[in-house]
């Protein structure tokens, strides 16, 4: 009975060791990204990639590090909580640096331009899809991922489109190195620009694919241009819940299967960022006094912590897997960016 209850008692513990290994992973993961964060910061400070700014510098070479050694799968569990927890925390941070009286009075023309853009974004790729005779598919994912928020949108829509593992995956990709190579190209020509701050933000905001490549842009800008960027995205990433909707509707109509039980996830940092921009604009500095240095310091931890859910960014894109599949849909896509890009341009 003592050798049975002994294999018992050591037949419980098995999982244990499997539990903190799994822990274990998930922090190294996320010291792999803060660890890239780091250096982006130090290599920001170098003369001319000090104009870059370290959020463009650690997505760089976190595209490097995936093409030379591909992705660190044993820590993808602390990469993904980086990249997703990470920016949804820092996002809700910035919302201290909105001041609500400043753009009180452009959200709602910030929201009607948002709805332009999706339209426009989805309507444009599926028709030059169709023109190059690329994957249906793959180009509606793609119009959704250019117009609203990116990977984030590719992966709320794809179960009600039915959409395959496969283009969900090629999506992610082309939207993460489109929209990473635009955010740099952003970033670079803003010097020469004859805009405002305030409107290189909202231009920022209402043209580029994801939440994180808006902060990209937007961040060497200062923080009111990255603020208002910031809203106008957001905006963009609130409008994902109707169209869900919408795309439910039309896949009942297509007859396509039944769709009623798919779930849409809220953007619930979208609460946290209003709330704190409200905290932000009529609390802080008036009812409750602040100094300047710690505000300045809230603003480079966000800005770090911004910075390593960049590397996870990075690390999705495989120019491999690009080169390989989906030609057709990424033109589409590319071509419908750029004529997005120049339009909004005009219209920020």
């Amino acid at each position: 009975m003592g050798n049975h209850r002994a294999k018992i008692l050591k037949e419980e513990k098995l999982p244990k060791p499997k539990r903190k290994a799994s822990v274990g992973l998930l922090f190294s993961g996320i010291a792999f990204t803060v660890v890239i964060a780091a250096i982006g910061f130090a290599l920001s400070k170098v003369p001319g990639f000090d104009h870059v700014g370290p959020l463009a510098c650690a997505i760089v070479i976190a595209v490097i590090y995936r093409q030379f050694f591909g992705y660190p799968e044993a820590l993808r569990s602390g990469i993904q909580f980086s990249s997703k927890r990470f920016l949804r925390f820092a996002i809700i941070l910035y919302g201290l640096k909105l001041n609500i009286d400043t753009v009180l009075h452009q959200g709602l023309d910030l929201l009607i331009r948002d709805m332009a853009v999706i339209g426009f974004a989805i309507l444009a790729t599926v028709w030059l899809g169709k023109i190059l005779k690329a994957e249906p598919s793959l180009s509606l994912l793609l119009g959704v991922g250019t117009g609203v928020c990116g990977a984030a949108a590719i992966a709320s829509v794809s179960p009600i489109l039915k959409a395959d593992d496969e283009d969900t995956a090629i999506g992610v990709g082309i939207i993460a190195l489109v929209g990473t190579v635009f955010s740099v190209v952003y970033t670079l020509i803003r010097p020469i620009l004859p805009i405002s701050d305030i409107h290189y933000g909202i231009w920022s905001g209402i043209s580029l694919h994801e939440i994180a490549h808006v902060a990209l842009a937007g961040a060497p800008a200062g923080q009111d241009a990255l603020a208002i960027a910031l809203l106008a995205k957001l905006g963009r990433v609130l409008l994902l819940v109707p169209l869900c909707f919408i795309l439910i509707f039309w896949m009942k109509r297509k007859k396509s299967g039944n769709t009623s039980d798919t779930k849409i996830e809220f953007p619930w940092f979208l609460i946290g960022f209003i709330l704190m921009s409200l905290f932000g604009s009529y609390c802080l500095g008036h009812s409750i006094p602040i100094s300047q240095g710690i505000m300045n310091g809230v603003s480079d931890l966000t800005t770090f912590i911004l910075t390593s859910a960049m590397v996870g960014l990075g690390l999705n894109v495989s120019l491999r897997d690009l080169r390989a599949k989906a030609f057709r849909p990424f033109i589409a896509m590319l071509i419908t960016s750029i004529v997005l890009s120049v339009v909004t341009f005009f219209i920020a």
